[in-house]
């Protein structure tokens, strides 16, 4: 890349260390003016001092970008991936992969509007998130141009970036209680990694959980709730219609304080290696249960059965970073077709880490008790099973005859 032809540069900038000392560098560097963007995306920590960071830096205040996207975030990308029952790797709720290419998007769309000629992020090259920012931003605008200082600094430290960050007059506040550890956070999920966590035969200490109770210490008694849906969606909790963002807030309150949603994952990176990170997605442990239980009742058999085989197709082309490819939007409208009757309602109990589906309710259910009846019924007739079953096993029986 030829650092002459960088004019303008948007950095997606969270205030923090590393996007502080991308914001000096970039300008060290490339000799450009930085734009900086910081997106709410339900992160639990006010957004606002990125301002005065930025400012501080020298950004001109018409340069710094924030957004409030909890709404979108919840309603345009984590919704239409819990109507597919993502789940990575058998574990994993995407809480991570689901925010990058929200990111992405408004990168790359506030680059047009000031006429930007590149777009910068803070992932590191040994990560997924460089591959989800960048493949998300090619995808949006294939002409973008891309820096990634992590890819080209020697700044490979965390007390490299600390000297950079003295000699260059960026003020690090010293926090209390402070996390060691790798954290991100948004609507859906807080996630862990780094030290202790390196090694996958040590277990995380309680007080890493930022979120949560521990379902030990979570209330002797049990919650019971209810989640309502309409088109796959979650519209309501106890009766109460949310918007898509408080209906999220909603459920991760009730989750935490009932210890639900830790998760210890080892997982496979998109970049080759594994990793093991903790989890925290209490809402989304809550809705996945609750949404399988809805579509239960309101999906034909073969509906759910090819659901469930696309799912961890669906669910690796997020993780890796495709939301906006064309395969990822195909699968979305067959899962979208999916949802248009999954309407009703379903009763939860939340007790010490546990979500356990007590009934469920709907005007589309397909639970026809004239058949299933154990009792006598007049809609069944029992002996046309055996012409059903020999169809089936005829070429079992045709297989069989020629080992006589």
């Amino acid at each position: 890349m030829n650092k002459k032809n960088i004019k303008k540069v948007v950095l997606a900038y969270s205030g923090g260390l590393d996007t502080s000392v991308i914001l000096k560098w970039l300008g060290d560097n490339y000799h450009c003016e930085v734009i900086t963007f910081t997106a709410d995306i339900g992160q639990g920590e006010e957004v606002e001092p990125a301002r005065t960071k930025a400012q501080k830096l020298g950004i001109k205040p018409e340069n710094i970008f924030i957004k409030d996207l909890r709404e979108e975030f919840i309603r345009d990308f984590v919704f239409p991936m819990f109507r597919a029952n993502s789940i990575y790797e058998g574990e994993y709720l995407l809480g991570t992969s689901i925010a990058r290419p929200l990111i992405a998007k408004h990168l790359v769309e506030i680059a047009k509007q000031v006429g930007a000629d590149a777009i910068s992020h803070g992932a590191t090259g040994k990560g997924n998130d460089q591959v989800r920012f960048e493949i998300g931003a090619y995808a949006l605008n294939p002409d973008i141009k891309v820096i990634a200082p992590w890819r080209e600094w020697d700044l490979n430290s965390r007390e490299k970036l600390l000297e950079y960050a003295e000699s260059a007059g960026i003020q690090i506040e010293k926090k209390t209680n402070k996390s060691p550890y790798s954290m991100d956070a948004n609507l859906l999920h807080i996630s862990y990694e780094g030290q202790i966590l390196e090694n996958p035969n040590v277990a995380p200490e309680e007080d890493m959980w930022r979120w949560s109770v521990s379902p030990k210490d979570a209330p002797n008694e049990s919650e019971v709730i209810s989640i309502e849906f309409k088109n796959g969606d979650g519209i309501a909790i106890n009766g109460e219609k949310l918007s898509p963002a408080n209906f999220w807030a909603k459920l991760n309150e009730l989750g935490c304080r009932h210890g639900i949603g830790r998760l210890d994952l080892v997982e496979n990176r998109y970049v080759g290696m594994k990793s093991r990170g903790c989890y925290e997605t209490p809402g989304g442990t809550i809705y996945l249960k609750a949404h399988r239980a809805m579509e239960s009742l309101c999906l034909d058999r073969e509906e759910a059965h090819l659901k469930d085989e696309i799912m961890p197709k669906y669910a690796s082309l997020i993780y890796n970073g495709y939301w906006f490819s064309p395969e990822r939007e195909a699968l979305q409208a067959l899962i979208d077709k999916t949802q248009q009757k999954v309407e009703g309602i379903v009763r939860l109990e939340l007790y010490k880490g546990n979500v356990i589906v007590l009934g469920r309710e709907s005007k589309n259910s397909l639970f026809n008790a004239a058949y299933s009846t154990f009792e006598e019924d007049s809609v069944y007739n029992q002996s046309d099973a055996e012409g059903f079953i020999k169809l089936n096993a005829l070429r079992f029986i045709i297989s069989g005859k020629t080992r006589k």
